[in-house]
């Protein structure tokens, strides 16, 4: 459900506000034929076969995925890659295939950071960029961050996610240019299986839980990419069988109802929960020494706080 809401968020600031007609099925006014009806009707939750299907009554302009539709509206690549953490990779059929978690690898084109290279001009841009962040080159280093010059990934930085075993799970790949085509680009792969970081997590102390890999990268200690902003059902079961004590959601403000839900649940299976209220910037754009202070400042939630907290979004 909270899923949903979120998508019908997202659809909302792409093509405007869509009015509800029969189960999941929503109707929207259609930027391909602006006729004065709304006559573009997509069904927000995915059939057995993961599809999103969408059609314009009057042009016939139509799809099987959510994905086709923004590809063909030409949106912004941080909406597509929005769409995607609430998708998590269903491709409808007219997309590439999900991957299996096991078979996500580093881009073939992957240089390393650790090896400098001051002859590369794509090195030295990638440089700047990390360092015009605050990402140290310890950062780096920890994290085992790289570039691409050529290919698919091609200007990008590319942060790689390690599970317990030191074995690849997931990585962000994230331009540097000025206006690029596509801000971000990552695998398709189910989200729920796997948890961001794993292999640097210390399971006995505090963990911080936020949106982005460039989030947890300024958080520094023991923080855990969602890449996205739902909690992974691995990451769930992880925190629930190891008995984490304490958990910091560090959440954009934009999704505050959906983190006093999850620290409610979190409450729920006895942990102590803080909500680490960041204003109108992510931890990523705080940098570490400003965001620290947020983190001390934060106090922990009661089911009367969270209550309270829920009736001033009202």
């Amino acid at each position: 459900m909270e899923t949903k809401r979120l998508l019908l968020g997202l659809l909302e600031t792409v093509i405007g506000k869509g009015k509800k007609t029969s189960k999941d099925n929503y109707a929207y006014y259609c930027p391909f034929c602006s006729h004065k009806k709304p006559k573009l009707e997509i069904n927000v939750t995915p059939s057995a076969k993961g599809e999103n299907p969408w059609h314009c009554w009057v042009c016939d302009t139509k799809g099987k995925s959510l994905e086709s539709l923004f590809k063909r509206l030409k949106v912004s690549s941080d909406k597509l890659f929005e769409l995607r953490t609430y998708t998590r990779g269903n491709s409808g059929g007219d997309q590439e295939q999900i991957q299996d978690k096991h078979t996500v690898a580093l881009p073939k084109e992957f240089i390393s950071l650790a090896k400098p290279n001051e002859n590369s001009v794509t090195y030295r841009q990638a440089i700047h960029y990390l360092s015009a962040r605050g990402i140290t080159g310890e950062d780096i280093l920890k994290h085992n961050m790289g570039y691409c010059e050529k290919g698919k990934y091609r200007n990008k930085i590319i942060v790689p996610s390690y599970d317990k075993t030191g074995t690849i799970n997931y990585f962000i790949a994230r331009s540097f240019e000025k206006d690029p085509a596509r801000k971000y680009d990552a695998p398709i792969c189910n989200k729920n299986e796997f948890i961001g970081f794993e292999n640097l997590i210390n399971w006995n102390v505090p963990v911080i839980l936020c949106e982005g890999a460039f989030d947890a990268i300024a958080a520094k200690r023991n923080a855990i990419p969602l890449f996205g902003k739902l909690i992974p059902t691995a990451l769930k079961t992880k925190l629930n069988e190891l008995q984490v004590k304490t958990v910091y959601l560090a959440l954009d403000k934009d999704v505050l109802k959906l983190a006093l839900k999850y620290a409610q649940e979190l409450l729920d299976l006895g942990k102590e929960v803080y909500l680490v209220e960041l204003e109108d910037k992510d931890p990523s754009e705080l940098g570490f020494t400003r965001f620290t202070e947020y983190l001390h400042n934060a106090e922990p939630l009661t089911f009367r706080t969270i209550l309270s907290k829920k009736l001033e979004l009202l």
